[in-house]
């Protein structure tokens, strides 16, 4: 039962970084990773960039690395605002350090 609620709170916070990221991240992320990656075509294949294949690729791989890369930031940060929230509510209400006394009795009787 001990981080029962911290765990619930934490998804919480996933779900709310989650929301966050769709609404405020994703065309973010897509344009700066855009740009890193029309930034690595032109050191590779110079500047200006010819429409080809591989440039299309290699802009493509770097938006979508600058999606995973913010949504990644977005969803942890709200886990892990969320733990703290959930902590901080079960040492505020009594729950933490019930729980562990109440798993070591029952331990010792079984």
């Amino acid at each position: 039962m001990r981080g029962r609620l911290r765990q619930k709170v934490g998804f919480l916070g996933a779900g709310v970084g989650l929301t966050l990221f769709a609404l405020f991240g994703l065309l973010p992320g897509s344009f700066i990773g855009g740009v890193l990656g029309l930034n690595l075509t032109g050191m590779i294949f110079g500047t200006p960039v010819t429409p080809g294949v591989f440039p299309r690729i290699i802009i493509a791989l770097g938006m979508l690395s600058g999606v995973f890369v913010a949504g990644l930031i977005f969803v942890v940060t709200g886990a892990v605002a969320g733990m703290a929230v959930g902590y901080i509510l079960e040492l505020v209400l009594g729950r933490g350090t019930e729980g562990v006394k109440d798993d070591e009795v029952m331990r010792k009787e079984v």
